[in-house]
């Protein structure tokens, strides 16, 4: 595409001064002025990038890109490590076979792939030139990403069903979680994220944005695209919010009573030792869960115009890379048995020999 030298004369200087530069058949073009550092013309040279999101992120910080890069690179590898560690244990070691593990194993995976959503584009934007994501990227990162989450919502919940069949109807329990069933259940809970995301994912998507392509944020998430329509996004909001309540709120109050059920339960048990295995088990579930659930409720059940930008992309990350990080060290890792089949699952498949 060639560019007159009016054209680059306005390029340049929309860096320092102008925040809205028109562009002949490509209506306006949003730059702002806290990425100067970043070339305007590179997106203009590009024909394709028209179409792409920029992606602002930390670019008003510079000084803590290399340090997030660094945060983030380490928490994608540990969440990487942990998550596989526990698939690779449950899927090796007989002593394992059992429902929770399983579901375990499914909420490992659902943070591998969660993480991987969106850190490694996190990576290459702090630190390459340019923050941008292609339209179809953007659109294929907020379906999976919405559907991974909406997924961990249902999964959480049938967790905790899982523990109070196993704690409240020990004699019942083989039969209650026979592994057709728990089958079932897991195939039903990713097919529900997956359907949810769809409709979640499309409010948001044909919105119009009227060429409005720059987001503060890191990654291609709904508040942060609402917030580039140039509608009334009232109805948009009001559908999301119902939809983000129905998905947290039913799981969360069914998990609160489960809960209830169990802790009347734990307390009639007269072994010490068994009474605290139940509760070491259900602590670490409670804690994933409240780690997941209050960040999430903070972003999606309130209207995106509600909150700043700031406390958008704390949350974000607090959801998308904290979360699926510790999840398996709260839940497993730190589990004695947990650890020493990882070790016999090393020695066994790879010959590595652990202390």
């Amino acid at each position: 595409m060639r560019i007159s030298s009016q054209h680059l004369w306005y390029l340049i200087v929309s860096g320092f001064l102008l925040p809205w530069i028109p562009i002949p058949n490509s209506g306006y073009l949003e730059v702002s002025a806290s990425i100067s550092p970043i070339s305007a013309n590179t997106w203009i040279n590009n024909q394709s990038s028209l179409n792409d999101f920029i992606l602002l992120g930390f670019s008003d910080r510079p000084w803590l890109e290399t340090p997030l890069f660094v945060i983030f690179l380490v928490a994608y590898l540990f969440a990487l490590f942990g998550n596989i560690s526990i698939i690779l244990v449950s899927r090796l070691d007989p002593q394992f076979d059992s429902p929770m593990y399983f579901f375990v194993s499914n909420l490992s995976l659902l943070d591998l792939c969660y993480t991987t959503s969106t850190v490694p584009q996190m990576l290459v934007n702090l630190r390459g030139p340019e923050k941008t994501i292609s339209y179809g990227g953007c659109v294929a990162q907020l379906y999976i990403f919405l559907a991974l989450g909406s997924t961990e919502c249902i999964l959480l919940a049938i967790m905790a069903f899982d523990r109070y069949a196993a704690i409240c109807k020990p004699l019942h329990y083989p039969v209650i979680m026979n592994q057709r069933r728990c089958i079932h259940m897991a195939v039903g809970t990713w097919l529900s994220g997956f359907a949810n995301s769809l409709v979640q994912s499309t409010l948001t998507v044909v919105a119009p944005r009227c060429g409005q392509r720059v987001m503060d944020h890191f990654f291609c998430e709904v508040p942060a695209l609402l917030k580039l329509a140039c509608i009334d996004t009232h109805v948009n909001e009001a559908e999301l919010s119902v939809l983000g309540a129905l998905l947290l709120l039913v799981p969360l109050t069914l998990i609160l009573g489960t809960y209830m059920f169990i802790a009347q339960a734990v307390m009639r048990i007269h072994s010490a030792e068994s009474r605290w295995k139940a509760f070491n088990t259900c602590a670490s579930h409670l804690l994933v869960v409240s780690l997941f659930y209050f960040t999430a409720i903070s972003m999606y059940v309130q209207p995106p115009s509600s909150y700043s930008h700031d406390r958008g992309k704390i949350m974000a990350l607090f959801y998308g890379i904290v979360t699926p990080t510790l999840n398996p060290f709260i839940y497993t890792l730190r589990n004695k048995d947990v650890k020493a089949a990882l070790r016999r699952a090393l020695t066994k498949e790879f010959g590595v020999k652990t202390r």
